[in-house]
């Protein structure tokens, strides 16, 4: 399993996937210390809870574009 952030990469970033929170709800994505780097999932989740339980079991989908 990725544990990258495609996009951020794509980007010029080295970052970790992690479980990310917008208006819209929780979201894989990447973060630095600026802030959120790239929303690396199609689907936002309603708890942080459910989109872990996705990374964890890789059962989101990449985006492929930003």
């Amino acid at each position: 399993m990725n544990t990258q952030g495609i996009l951020a990469a794509e980007s010029g970033f080295n970052l970790e996937l992690q479980i990310l929170k917008s208006g819209r709800g929780f979201y894989i994505g990447t973060a630095n210390e600026m802030g959120p780097v790239s929303r690396e999932s199609e689907e936002y989740f309603r708890t942080q809870a459910k989109a872990t339980k996705a990374l964890e079991n890789g059962t989101w989908t990449q985006r492929f574009w930003s």
